[in-house]
Order: structure tokens, then sequence, then C-alpha cells
């Protein structure tokens, strides 16, 4: 075992202080990573505060971690030191159910191993991103081009793979309406993905005050979800709608905007439970969706994929001692557009 330096939440809604945790050794099909970056995700900041149910503690947050590959075990063929690598939501799968073999690890049936608040199979909970180093399965470790910077990348391991997957399964492309329902961490990368395939982008979002920076980024439109002519304008616009919020919207008012066959896909999770009057979908025969993360080999292509396109995440790197004052920030819709921990600073 290693010990090695990280930020963890003692308790739950208790505010991350430094401490010390083990790593395990390094395994035949492991690699060490030196972590250099951490990016700052709303679900880090649900789980530190128990907001999606009972979590385990003291709990080292963190699923967008980029660094450098320090040692391999012997049977490691995929990497080498010096490597520059990624790891993102899942640590582990069970590797033989009928997902895991299509490469959909993110929807194992009998479970993924989250990267951080899970238990892996060694039986022993898992530590996340938050931390100075990181032991991991081959398997589960991607390669960050060169043509991406690493405290750039690391947001794409949660935010770039969790709008990447619906884009391209619900084929956002040529000739297709994508609407993006929030300009945070999420929504951002689902502006600058959606405008690399090809799709027309709109930006809806509660205000405009984020509207240059959407335009910049790739959006063709931005409206205001708080003017009701915003609704009324772009009623049976939309062929997909990706909503990144985490706050319960009104599903029905927001349905009434696709296309007959248009999909609306969450990827934002609130901690509440929604409404929904089924005649929102039984009209138009219209899907609600929800989607999580993506296999591995899809994190890797989508990574291939930025780095073609030439970008990453918009950052706002942090010392570690400011992760406590970021969740508040997050919380009030204060970052443009992801928190990134330089891990140096741990």
């Amino acid at each position: 075992m290693t010990t090695v330096a990280a930020y963890a939440a003692p308790a739950a809604k208790a505010p991350l202080e430094r401490t010390t945790i083990e790593r395990r050794p390094v395994g035949e099909h492991d690699v060490l990573i030196e972590i250099k970056f951490a990016g700052i995700c709303h679900s880090d900041i649900h789980q530190a505060r128990e907001g999606w149910g009972e979590a385990i503690f003291p709990m080292v947050p963190g699923h967008e971690i980029a660094g450098i590959v320090t040692e391999v075990g012997p049977g490691v063929t995929k990497f080498a030191a010096g490597d520059r690598v990624g790891v993102g939501c899942m640590v582990d799968s069970c590797r033989e159910c009928e997902n895991c073999e299509a490469g959909l690890e993110q929807y194992c049936t009998r479970g993924n191993v989250g990267t951080y608040n899970a238990i892996g199979k060694d039986g022993e909970p898992t530590y996340g991103g938050y931390s100075t180093h990181i032991v991991v399965d081959e398997a589960f470790t991607v390669r960050i081009p060169e043509g991406l910077a690493l405290d750039e990348a690391a947001p794409l391991l949660c935010a770039g793979i969790t709008t990447y997957s619906p884009l391209k399964h619900w084929n956002a492309g040529p000739g297709k309406k994508v609407a993006v329902v929030g300009m945070g961490g999420l929504g951002h990368m689902g502006v600058k993905i959606a405008h690399a395939l090809g799709a027309e982008v709109t930006v809806l979002s509660q205000s405009l005050r984020k509207k240059d920076d959407g335009l910049k980024l790739g959006a063709d439109h931005y409206y205001a979800t708080s003017d009701p002519k915003t609704f009324q304008e772009l009623r049976g616009s939309f062929d997909l709608i990706l909503s990144t919020v985490s706050a319960p919207l009104d599903l029905d008012t927001f349905l009434s905007l696709l296309k007959t066959d248009g999909a609306f896909v969450n990827v934002g999770a609130p901690e509440e439970p929604v409404s929904l009057n089924l005649f929102s979908v039984i009209g138009g025969r219209k899907t609600l969706a929800g989607s999580g993360i993506g296999g591995i080999q899809e994190t890797q292509e989508m990574l291939d994929f930025c780095a073609e396109h030439g970008f990453g995440a918009e950052i706002e790197l942090i010392s570690a001692g400011e992760i406590n004052e970021a969740y508040e920030r997050v919380l009030n819709s204060d970052v443009r557009y992801r928190f990134v921990i330089d891990v140096a600073t741990i």
C-alpha cells in the first residue's frame, strides 16, 4: 500500500479537508497515475452532501482525472511510464454481461464500480481524483491525445463523454436541430460537441447573461427560458433536446419544443422526482430519455474527437485550498465553465 495526500469530505455536508489515503499496490494489469489535474463535477457535490442518497465517508471525490503514468504492472500492454492518461467515472465493471461485452460498461447489469463512493472488487472503498496518485486497471484508463492540454482534458472524462455519448446515440449532425438546456459545466461541452458534429445548435438558458460565450463556443441561437415567448416561438423546433441541468424542469413545457419523433434526453440528474403529463410524449411520438457517461471505447473516441477538433473544456484552475469555495460557486452557477484542481497544490 502507498499513502498519498488527498482532499476528503469526512462526513455528509462537511467541508472537504486535507488528509491521507491508502492506494493499493500496482497489480498485474494496473497503472499508477500521478494525477496532475482533477475537475470538479456537480455530481461530486451531490454525493459529498448525500443528495443522491446514502454515501461512503470519508469521501475523496473526483472522476475527471488527468495525469501521467509513473508505473505499470507486469501484464500491462496499453500503457507505459510517461504516458498521458485519463480516468473517468468508473474504474471497473463485471466485464462479462451483455452490456460490458458491447462496450457499454457504464450500464453493466451488475453495476459498474464508481471511481469514488463505491466498493471495489477487493471490498475496499474507492477514492477519486482529489488526490496525488491513483491506481487503476489499464482496461479503465484512457489515453489523452497530445493535442489536448491536460488541465482542459480533465473535465472531458465526465462532462465531455456525458454529452458526447447521447449526441452520437441520437444522431446529432448535419441537418439536425439540437437544443442544449443549461450553459454550465456539461452544457458548454454539449454546445461545443454538437457544433463540431455539424448540428444546428440552440442554447436554452435561464437568462441571456452567457449568450456571448454560447455563440463563441458554437451555438447558432441562444434563448432565455425565463421569457415565456421563447416557448411559443420555438414550439415543435427540435430533433433533440439535451438537458444538462440538475434542477427539476417543467418537462411538459420543454417537450412541446420537440418535433414529431424528437427526443428529450436528460444527463443532468435532479435530486427530486419530476412530474409528467404523458400526453406530452403521446402527441408527436416523442421520447423522454436519459443517458449516463459512455463506455471506455467511446470515451477514447470522444477524446480523439475533441483533439481532432482542437478543443477541451473551458476551465478555471484552482488550488486545493479553494475546493470548498468552488463548491459554493458551482451551486450559484458562478463558474465558466469547469473548476479544475491543480493537484500539485494538494
